[in-house]
């Protein structure tokens, strides 16, 4: 589908849109990328889109980071307007603050890794989750964790952390987990965060087997990229008289 117009805001200089980016251009989005450090963020009113991505702040360090404040009250206002949003990772732990969820450590210690989630069985309806594995595979590298805002729609778990995807509305969706990543990218958030690099299984984040891992990625997330576009471009008047767009 062509013609969409997609804002995407990137917090931090080491969680690029990557792949997500070519996946979401080849479906025909155009993308906006807005680093809101260095760049104020612009108005929604000329995107039928947004995606919000990851970073290494947390979703309340407004004192180092001002402009997450920002970004929180962004998020609220997409979800009012049933704008549709693809948030990931400290993007999803915005969208849930912003919208009446808690953000906290995570009780059971950093989640690191090439691992799987299991979709919950709500999730096989959704029309952007639909259609995934019951276990897709997935990469994970945060400390903190998100509770869930008030008539959010659980899609997805893990067994360190419960909330890996939600639904907000019709079309306004969290992801704690990463999509978007590259074998270079995950390699550099290990050299930059040894500790948290320590906690993931043994040859989890050795270079060969991110390739390889990255790889059946690709093959599961990008039909999601596809079908996020599609959500975009659908008026929001028929979103609402069909509760779920076509999964194909």
């Amino acid at each position: 589908m062509s013609g969409v117009r997609i804002l995407v805001v990137q917090p931090s200089p080491v969680d690029p849109l990557g792949r997500l980016g070519d996946w979401l251009r080849d479906a025909g989005a155009e993308l906006d990328v807005v680093q809101p450090a260095e760049r104020a963020l612009p108005a929604l009113d000329d995107y039928d889109g947004l995606i919000v991505l990851g970073g290494e702040m947390g979703a309340y360090d407004d004192i180092d980071h001002p402009w997450l404040s920002d970004v929180r009250l962004m998020l609220s206002g997409a979800v009012s307007k049933r704008l549709p949003v693809l948030a990931i990772c400290l993007g999803a732990q915005l969208l849930a603050a912003a919208t009446g969820g808690q953000v906290r450590p995570i009780r059971k210690g950093p989640e690191v890794g090439t691992l799987l989630v299991a979709k919950r069985d709500v999730a096989a309806e959704d029309p952007l989750l639909g259609p995934l594995p019951l276990t897709p595979d997935v990469v994970q590298f945060h400390n903190d964790e998100f509770s869930l805002p008030p008539s959010a729609q659980l899609l997805a778990s893990s067994p360190k952390c419960d909330n890996q995807a939600f639904r907000l509305g019709e079309c306004a969706y969290g992801l704690q987990f990463h999509i978007e990543t590259t074998p270079d990218v995950v390699l550099e958030w290990a050299r930059n965060s040894p500790e948290m690099a320590a906690t993931a299984r043994a040859g989890q984040l050795d270079p060969e087997h991110l390739v390889e891992f990255h790889a059946d990625l690709a093959e599961t997330w990008q039909p999601v990229a596809e079908r996020f576009v599609r959500i975009v471009g659908t008026p929001p008047e028929e979103r609402k008289a069909s509760r779920f767009l076509p999964l194909a």
